[in-house]
């Protein structure tokens, strides 16, 4: 028992010593390299779908193109499922999703972005106030 205690642990530093390295390979960028603008409406915002839209750009205001955009929608207080939309490039730089709040409170819109060069970078709205109907 005391040789299976000792395996285990030599096998649980081992796996712990290379979770940096595999965590390095599927980095967030949180850093302020992108500039995101949103929009969501209508406004103020209302239980049911809503339109997204967000403008991209570098540090120097060049719009950045070719992101893929997922957007998830949670309720600033545990308990509630999330919700998702995706987003599709109308422009360069310019990004149209929906989402559909589920019920009238205090959102947080996630917006989870892989960039044209593969760096993944994540950004949050706030959006208080959703209203009822």
């Amino acid at each position: 028992l005391k040789r299976n205690k000792g395996a285990i642990g030599a096998v649980l530093v081992a796996c712990l010593a290379l979770l940096p390295i595999t965590a390095c390979n599927n980095t967030v960028d949180p850093g302020p390299a992108l500039v995101v603008k949103s929009v969501i409406s209508p406004l103020p915002a209302k239980v049911g779908s809503a339109t997204v839209v967000l403008e991209l750009s570098d540090s120097s205001a060049k719009p950045v193109e070719g992101a893929g955009i997922v957007l998830e929608a949670v309720m600033s207080h545990a308990g509630m499922a999330p919700v998702f939309g995706g987003s599709t490039e109308v422009a360069p730089g310019r990004y149209n999703g929906n989402l559909a709040f589920t019920m009238a409170g205090d959102w947080v819109v996630l917006l989870h972005l892989k960039l044209a060069n593969g760096t993944k970078v994540e950004r949050r709205i706030d959006v208080k106030g959703v209203q009822a109907h």
